[in-house]
């Protein structure tokens, strides 16, 4: 399997792996939940969970794969105010937690264009079939 194949499935499975722990680990998800949105957390905790789980299987499919992928990093971009309410809520804690809450920051960058990447190449790979 070549790298081009496989980049789709790893990010269906960091997708699915985050999907899941949104499951078994909700409270963590619920603090990062912007306050400003309507509802409770652990509802848009399950929600995204969901939609990481949606857009994992789409992501795997090579069928839906390339609208799935766009979908993706519009996700990615979506999520990025619970990554900054996490940065700013974490920002007293031990250097280890602020640090990881800060690095998480600038990883959106290329989580977004890795799924524009996989997208592009599902493109590529439908005009040649």
């Amino acid at each position: 399997m070549s790298r081009s194949e496989r980049s789709p499935l790893l990010l269906a499975g960091l997708l699915a792996g985050a999907g899941i722990a949104h499951f078994a680990a909700p409270r963590t998800f619920d603090a990062i939940v912007p306050r400003a949105l309507p509802g409770s957390a652990r509802t848009w905790t399950y929600a995204s969970g969901v939609a990481e789980l949606a857009l994992a299987a789409g992501v795997a499919l090579p069928r839906t794969r390339k609208a799935a992928a766009l979908a993706t990093a519009a996700f990615f971009v979506g999520v990025f105010p619970a990554n900054v309410k996490m940065a700013v809520d974490w920002r007293h804690r031990p250097t280890p937690l602020k640090a990881a809450a800060i690095g998480r920051l600038p990883l959106q960058v290329p989580l977004v264009l890795w799924a524009r990447s996989v997208a592009e190449h599902a493109g590529n790979a439908e005009g040649r079939s």
